[in-house]
């Protein structure tokens, strides 16, 4: 959820000072991205990924303090409900073993918070929406004690003057109201980080917003909300929902909201900087004493603190990220389309695919983007996450086809291609694209699995609560043995 902050009342004249200094930040940013060197000789990838926490039957334990306080390691940390934590994987290279490197850091770091996370009665899961979760574990109790989680709820709610309302569609719908943000902390996801040159920024965002909707279909893990079958990836509709500042009268004027696609094809990075800036409001208006101009002009790597704490509030899928490391400054693109689980090799094999295909399609030829209307990725944005791997999407070329059609023809050879430019060897290509490629052949990933279960488990005498558990205890069991979900049993 970005730095923390202390609590604050904001006042008429924090704003309007926030205000200027954004602007001040934006401009001397505009300087930076012409004038100044920027690191990306050496691309490094981050990786972020959420979890939940569950005790021994299944629900929510709101314990995250204790955990943490067991855990004893800096890579993990808070996240917006007491349910929640985060582990923050170091940055590396893609090239000379990477992924493995990765997928071997995390394993290990999450086997260790687990065994530490049972001394206090808590286990670890890793799934796009928690599905023991009920309305009444999402209230302003649940919050984490950070006070960033504290001044962010008082402004939404300050700014829509009104309960937030959940509707979600599916085969279930759900209708709910909440006087808190809570219900976004059901929405745990993995988070992939590319850092890339300025003059590159424009072409690797592009082809992300571009395969957005494919990402979804294929790896979509979050069907289940408060015992609803819904979307095959409901994290998407209800994470836009439970941070809205709009009140329907807002919404209808065609204000944007802050958990957004976009609208346009992009040719620079701070093209999304001065969207951010132009369309949006301060969410938490803190001020520093620092002026970038000053510094810029004195040979330091401005911080342009105001410009990047308005940058984490607004909460793109693709989201555009300024940071400094070691005394240079770089930018990435931060991706947030993915749920977290269900198991570490599956989110492996879901970074390989993205990294891999942004980087032949940004690098390639005729851009996609050129030939696809931007309405279009936002159609398959949300197509995909409705209806998984089965959703028909749009490419050029080829029309309307299925998520795994499209992969199969079209996109894992060029996913391959890209991951062999970064310098990943063809063991782990194969290994990690294998498993993607499987996904599409038996049509299977943790959102079928999850469906399929549940009405197995229902069929067999449980109501929806028990069949939810005991599908979410199985789930569990299979996530630690780390087996990719296509070959998980389909279970009576």
């Amino acid at each position: 959820m970005g730095d923390e902050v202390q609590r604050h009342v904001f006042t008429r004249a924090d704003r309007a000072r926030y205000r200027e200094k954004v602007r001040r930040c934006l401009d001397v940013f505009a300087l930076m991205l012409g004038e100044s060197q920027f690191d990306f000789e050496r691309p490094l990838t981050g990786l972020e990924i959420e979890l939940n926490l569950v005790d021994e039957r299944g629900l929510p334990s709101m314990r995250n303090a204790d955990v943490l306080a067991a855990i004893a390691d800096p890579s993990f940390v808070t996240e917006l409900g007491q349910f929640n934590i985060e582990i923050n994987v170091p940055p590396r290279e893609l090239a000379g073993g990477g992924l493995t490197a990765y997928e071997e850091q995390i394993r290990a770091s999450l086997n260790a918070a687990e065994d530490k996370a049972r001394t206090v009665g808590a286990h670890t899961s890793m799934i796009g929406i928690l599905p023991t979760l009920r309305t009444e574990h999402l209230t302003g109790e649940a919050l984490s004690t950070n006070p960033r989680y504290a001044l962010i709820n008082e402004q939404v709610f300050a700014a829509r003057g009104e309960d937030l309302r959940i509707s979600i569609d599916g085969p279930d719908p759900l209708t709910v109201t909440a006087d808190t943000i809570a219900p976004e902390a059901a929405c745990t996801s993995a988070q992939l980080h590319l850092q890339v040159s300025p003059a590159q920024f424009g072409a690797y965002w592009n082809a992300a917003q571009a395969i957005a909707g494919v990402q979804l279909a294929i790896a979509a893990n979050s069907p289940f909300l408060f015992g609803h079958e819904l979307w095959h990836e409901t994290r998407i509709p209800l994470f836009k929902q439970a941070t809205d500042t709009r009140p329907e009268e807002i919404k209808a004027q065609g204000v944007r909201p802050r958990v957004w696609f976009g609208e346009r094809w992009i040719t620079s990075v701070f093209d999304l900087f001065e969207e951010n800036v132009r369309y949006f409001p301060a969410l938490l208006p803190i001020s520093t004493d620092d002026d970038p101009a000053d510094q810029l002009a004195g040979g330091e790597v401005p911080e342009l603190t105001e410009l990047r704490l308005h940058n984490g509030t607004i909460y793109r899928w693709n989201r555009p990220v300024y940071d400094v490391a070691d005394g240079m400054p770089h930018v990435r693109v931060e991706n947030r389309v993915l749920p977290a689980g269900p198991t570490v090799i599956d989110i492996m094999a879901n970074a390989a695919f993205w990294f891999g295909l942004v980087r032949t399609l940004a690098e390639g030829g005729l851009p996609v983007w050129s030939r696809m209307p931007f309405k279009q990725a936002d159609e398959n944005f949300y197509t995909g996450a409705r209806h998984g791997i089965g959703a028909h999407l749009y490419w050029p070329d080829l029309g309307y086809l299925t998520a795994y059609e499209l992969v199969l023809r079209r996109l894992l050879p060029l996913a391959h291609q890209g991951l062999e430019s970064w310098g990943v060897d063809s063991r782990e290509r194969d290994r990690l694209l294998g498993i993607i490629e499987q996904r599409c052949l038996l049509r299977r990933n943790g959102a079928t699995w999850q469906i399929d279960t549940v009405h197995r488990l229902e069929r067999g005498g449980l109501d929806r609560p028990e069949a939810l558990r005991e599908m979410l205890l199985r789930y569990m069991t299979h996530m630690h043995q780390n087996i990719p979900v296509h070959e998980w049993p389909r279970e009576d």
